[in-house]
């Protein structure tokens, strides 16, 4: 589990220590990628039980820079399939709602996403549904996929504040669950690139995650901290 640090003086000083034990080529790409990072995009998986489906999800987020995935679990337990995910899930902000019999879990995770200013969008294959080419981009904005049989619950439809679909012009209805991952995503943040939106991360969130993907970058990094701490007081 990653250490989070919330005095940023301190946090400073961790992520110097640690960059010396990581390669300048691996503190380039830990940049690079971080400055192509956004939370203005988000994605909710619901009950998915094909583990090559969420993996396929986990890597096309990762691939696109969209750095927190929501997991809704019900009948089905999330599991990653590391030959497809390719190491994606490493580098992303997964949250796991787990079904409780006294919590609601898909009302709480898009009540949570509401709280954090996202318009939630339910994907669903209905012509009279608006287009993912329709979706603004000054709201943050968070996609619902359903599971890949029923689609979406009826619950994750309730919450939700506009249903979006893909336009589809053969004689199939709807596209595999990682296809349209792929598909709406390749469009809305391509979209949000190229405005004029604030859609990257916030100075304290990237030194937050930077600092996280140094501690996933050298070997056993919960001893080097506790070392360092150890001579600092």
């Amino acid at each position: 589990m990653m250490k989070k640090i919330e005095d940023k003086v301190l946090r400073k000083k961790l992520v110097g220590y640690l960059e010396t034990f990581v390669s300048d080529d691996r503190k380039a790409t830990l940049q690079r990628v971080l400055k192509n990072r956004t939370r203005h995009i988000t994605v909710v998986l619901e009950d998915l039980y094909q583990t090559q489906n969420i993996s396929a999800v986990l890597r096309t987020c990762d691939c696109y820079g969209i750095q927190d995935v929501h997991v809704l679990q019900n009948r089905n337990e999330f599991e990653i399939h590391k030959d497809i995910s390719m190491g994606a899930d490493k580098w992303l902000s997964i949250s796991e709602y787990r079904f409780d019999e006294d919590t609601e879990n898909v009302k709480h995770c898009i009540n949570s996403l509401h709280e954090k200013g996202y318009l939630v969008a339910a994907t669903l294959p209905d012509e009279r549904q608006r287009t993912i080419f329709d979706i603004p981009t000054e709201q943050k904005v968070a996609f619902l996929f359903g599971t890949e049989l029923t689609g979406l619950s009826n619950e994750a439809k309730k919450y939700a504040d506009i249903n979006v679909l893909i336009p589809m012009y053969g004689f199939t209805e709807s596209f595999n669950i990682s296809n349209s991952a792929a598909i709406i995503l390749s469009h809305t943040s391509e979209k949000l690139r190229k405005s004029n939106t604030l859609w990257q991360l916030s100075e304290d969130e990237s030194e937050e995650l930077y600092f996280e993907w140094l501690q996933k970058s050298v070997r056993n990094p919960d001893a080097m901290i506790r070392h360092y701490l150890s001579k600092l007081y």
